[in-house]
């Protein structure tokens, strides 16, 4: 008997660890480089990308292991906005009501200043909260550099064997007359991303030319982010589970 309840019991273990196949963390800058049409761009485009039928699919392709999501903001240390708590995705209710919130948020005072490491510390402090899930990816827009706080490279370094993704979308600046120089920036700000936020060796950084251009880019990200998991990465039984 006593052996028949530690077997339950492992089973119910294991069925807890087999529950969740990402949890994804979204981090969205509202620094002062954001202005209000800039934020609403962000916030509006999130919610139109989730309910995307390409990606609508992708989140509901595993029934049995949903994935889990939450949404924040950030701009200068010690300024990170929960505005989605931790919601599993188990329906097209659940996107719909997902983007209805971030539809209906609205902006709330923040500093200027531009923290992209405590902006990682946070996001992985978020992911800390759901230990069970197979793969744990945060992601971080900006438009611009750090310029607060601890630097990114001392945060990757920390949190480089957390067991976490970090990927970053990067926002070009809105200018229509001068094309060439914006290409510079986002090729610069890239390379930023690149060298000091992603972590992991599957992350990577996609680009939205503007905020204008930022549905688009959040589309292509999380398709990317969606597309499948590396099956060693996976606990037993998991590459059954995406085979069904």
């Amino acid at each position: 008997m006593i052996r028949l309840i530690a077997l339950l019991l492992c089973l119910g273990a294991a069925q807890a660890q087999a529950a969740c196949r990402q949890a994804l963390a979204l981090g969205l800058d509202v620094s002062g480089s954001v202005d209000a049409t800039e934020y609403r761009l962000q916030l509006d485009g999130l919610a139109a990308a989730l309910l995307a039928p390409d990606v609508r699919e992708r989140l509901l392709a595993m029934p049995s292991a949903p994935l889990r999501l939450a949404v924040f903001e950030w701009s200068e240390p010690g300024h990170q906005r929960l505005i989605l708590d931790w919601r599993e995705i188990r329906s097209a209710g659940d996107i719909a009501a997902t983007a209805a919130q971030l539809a209906g948020t609205t902006r709330a005072p923040a500093p200027p200043g531009t923290a992209i490491g405590p902006a990682m510390a946070h996001g992985a402090a978020l992911l800390g909260q759901q230990p069970d899930c197979w793969k744990r990816t945060l992601d971080l827009s900006g438009d611009g550099k750090h310029n607060m706080g601890p630097h990114p490279r001392d945060m990757r370094r920390a949190l480089s064997n957390r067991g976490i993704t970090i990927n970053g979308l990067v926002i070009g600046a809105d200018s229509t007359d001068a094309t060439d120089r914006r290409q510079v920036e986002i090729g610069e700000l890239s390379a930023y991303y690149k060298a000091w936020v992603l972590t992991g060796p599957d992350a990577f950084v996609e680009v939205a030319l503007g905020y204008d251009d930022y549905q688009r880019a959040m589309e292509r990200k999380l398709l990317r982010e969606l597309e499948g998991l590396v099956l060693s990465a996976l606990p037993d039984g998991g590459a059954q589970a995406l085979r069904d």
